[in-house]
């Protein structure tokens, strides 16, 4: 009896593991890879590798591939020699034998002998993921060039780019030529800085999302077919390995609502969880002309005035921004080491400064450039007179000589006890960016003719260069995501922003916590209060339901919220405070001159602080609803958790308006059915108080002219 059942459980156990036809050749194999939210069916057959189809356990749906092809590698001898790339797939490689295999993962061997080339293609499926890892490693037996790497390259009808802008231009097209430069033709929104880097694909009707785990991938779909790689141009030598990043597929229960899967996603595989950062920046306060004894005061004064009086939480960090440096000089040199602290400003390690945060239970952070703009512009040619790799006007984020010095100095500051960076300028800023284009440190394309051009020169906007402009970005990206990285192992509790000239990819939240907004000013233009709003949330709108841009809106850093004077009424502050509060960004860095406001101004602050304390919880699904700002349509944010969640609305218009709006899974409530009880922060809300509705029912809000009002559910 007990042999009986011991062979009945090796026979359970062998049905359990992957679907293998073991009696077949080795040119007709098939795979599954799965778990209880979806499977990846890979078959070999007469020696070719490719992906069967992807079920969806969680909407009971197939991707079904419509072609064969798994990958794609460009080589060539090198990226300056013309005629010698060549373009591999999966269907150019024939099986050689499996090297790992298990119900969660696979790994394969194949090879191209014609070209002496080696790629073991490897997949990775956790239990509790509803994504699937996949990664390819190359081995060459002969130096190769490996320009370009497709880690997915799969056909599927429904396949679907969601973001399709590409702008990688130099200078922005709304800038005008006059005799002392450019200035920008307009005031306000410049919208030509569109990357079209890390942005993930889906497919409409399977409700699948893919991309590569790096930011500056180049995910794409053309003639139904997904390709999610990155250009890379490198030489990998004979006898060397290369592995990819990793591409990542994952599933979503409805086909509408992929972005709430992929968001999910995105929130798992960050570097840190999403955290309430609530700072003070000396911007506003002082501009460049902040010294020890002037950000002393404001310190004390922020903790005195929302701390101590009003009883808020200690405030996270102190942001000491541009003017720490010693930059300002004709006798500044940053040879020996870069970002040196203007000692008659600062303590030689903002030793005074570090003590003075920490009694007032905060950390200090600092503005910093690594392209060495804004206050720190004065010292790109110096640094290029002394061998580092310069631009135009700004340090190359590529540069070899440059960016271990960047390096070393970023480190240093991180073990003294910096805790929030600001990374403000990395490849450019609002108006011009910057590009390397003679291989220092990144690949060169000297075919392309661009001797004579400046790294910014207006004739790079255009797409001929976007290769080499993408080589350029993507080195950079590598190189900086290297530091980041230090510096988190330095620091796990560090907080770091990357701001001007920055690119919107959800996959650098993987290496720091948060990114700028992109083609916006810092302060918002507008006719009062209510045009402030409709500036910055017309960019919101832009990017995230014109433009269709996947990325985390608590994850963006917004420069806001400003109060520099006193004098408005409570109300009209207190509706502006609560409406930028209520974008659900989990950074909330106050730009205010600490000595120009009232005791009522301050009031005002510390109930938004107090609000989002309590609303924070719900920040991670935060979005949009509503119509257009700029056409003074009502618009507002919403978000939601299991138990909680908020509704803010904006009426941009000169006329009373009425808005209805439904409490369903659009705007990200629970699709268990619960009744919440409603009230309101500010007193125009008040009408609400104690009401109750339940999920799938129907709201009225009637606002007056300019009006913004705040209601709250549990």
């Amino acid at each position: 009896m007990i042999m009986k059942l011991n062979k009945l459980k090796s026979l359970l156990y062998f049905i359990s593991l992957p679907l293998i036809l073991l009696n077949c050749s080795v040119s007709d194999q098939e795979f599954v890879i799965e778990n209880s939210f979806l499977s990846r069916t890979i078959t070999i057959e007469n020696g070719k590798l490719h992906t069967k189809k992807i079920d969806n356990k969680r909407a009971n749906t197939q991707a079904i591939t419509t072609a064969s092809a798994e990958f794609e590698l460009r080589i060539s001898e090198g990226t300056s020699k013309e005629g010698t790339d060549v373009i591999l797939s999966s269907e150019d490689f024939t099986y050689v034998k499996t090297l790992e295999q298990g119900v969660d993962k696979l790994g394969v061997l194949l090879e191209n002998k014609a070209h002496q080339l080696q790629v073991e293609v490897h997949y990775q499926l956790n239990s509790s993921d509803f994504y699937i890892h996949k990664h390819l490693t190359i081995k060459p037996s002969k130096n190769i060039t490996l320009e370009q790497v497709n880690v997915e390259v799969q056909s599927m009808k429904d396949a679907f780019q969601p973001y399709t802008l590409k702008q990688i231009t130099s200078q922005s097209m709304n800038l005008i030529i006059t005799p002392r430069g450019y200035k920008p033709n307009r005031p306000g929104n410049v919208t030509d800085y569109k990357f079209g880097l890390g942005q993930p694909l889906y497919t409409t009707e399977s409700a699948t999302f893919w991309g590569v785990e790096f930011p500056a991938a180049t995910n794409y779909v053309e003639n139904e077919q997904l390709n999610c790689g990155y250009l890379w141009g490198n030489e990998i030598k004979a006898g060397d390995t290369y592995t990819t990043y990793k591409a990542v597929i994952g599933v979503a229960d409805d086909s509408q609502f992929i972005d709430d899967a992929f968001y999910s996603y995105i929130n798992k595989i960050k570097i840190r969880p999403l955290r309430l950062q609530v700072q003070y920046n000396s911007w506003f306060d002082y501009y460049q002309g902040v010294n020890r004894e002037k950000f002393q005061k404001s310190v004390k004064k922020m903790y005195q005035e929302l701390v101590e009086e009003r009883g808020c939480k200690p405030i996270n960090a102190y942001v000491i921004d541009d003017g720490w440096q010693d930059s300002f000089s004709k006798d500044a040199d940053w040879g020996d080491k870069l970002w040196k602290i203007n000692t008659d400003r600062f303590d030689p390690d903002f030793k005074s400064s570090h003590q003075l945060v920490k009694a007032q239970g905060g950390t200090l952070g600092l503005w910093y450039s690594p392209g060495c703009f804004f206050g720190a512009n004065k010292m790109v040619k110096k640094l290029g007179e002394q061998g580092f790799e310069s631009l135009d006007f700004s340090m190359s984020m590529s540069g070899p000589k440059y960016m271990k010095a960047f390096e070393e100095r970023t480190l240093e500051l991180a073990r003294q006890g910096i805790s929030y960076f600001k990374f403000d300028g990395i490849f450019g800023h609002l108006f011009t960016r910057a590009f390397e284009l003679n291989g220092r440190g990144t690949p060169s394309m000297p075919q392309l003719n661009t001797e004579g051009f400046s790294s910014t020169d207006p004739r790079l906007n255009d797409s001929k260069y976007d290769e080499l402009k993408t080589y350029y970005l993507v080195s950079s990206t590598e190189r900086l995501i290297d530091i980041f990285t230090k510096v988190s192992k330095i620091n796990p509790e560090v907080f770091m922003a990357i701001t001007n000239g920055a690119y919107l990819s959800p996959w650098w939240l993987q290496h720091v916590d948060l990114v700028w907004l992109i083609n916006a000013d810092d302060g918002a233009i507008g006719d009062g209060r209510s045009g402030e709003l409709v500036y910055r949330d017309g960019v919101y709108h832009d990017i995230w339901e014109k433009e269709n841009t996947k990325f985390p809106m608590h994850a963006i850093f917004n420069h806001e919220p400003k109060k520099v004077k006193t004098g408005e009424s409570d109300e009209q502050f207190r509706e502006y405070l609560y409406m930028n509060l209520s974008r659900g960004t989990g950074f909330i860095e106050f730009y205010i001159k600490t000595e120009n406001l009232a005791e009522r101004d301050w009031d005002v602050v510390a109930e938004g602080l107090k609000w989002v304390y309590n609303v924070f919880p719900a920040f991670e699904n935060v979005r949009m609803h509503g119509g257009l700002p700029r056409k003074s349509e009502v618009y507002g944010y919403s978000a939601w958790n299991e138990n909680m969640g908020y509704l803010s609305f904006h009426n941009p218009s000169k006329e009373e308006k009425t808005y209805t709006i439904t409490l369903d899974r659009t705007l990200g409530v629970a699709q268990v059915q619960k009744t919440y009880t409603v009230s309101s922060p500010i007193h125009n809300g008040k009408e609400f108080d104690g009401k109750q509705i339940t999920t799938g029912e129907t709201l009225s809000i009637t606002l007056n002219p300019g009006e913004v009002k705040i209601l709250d559910f549990k």
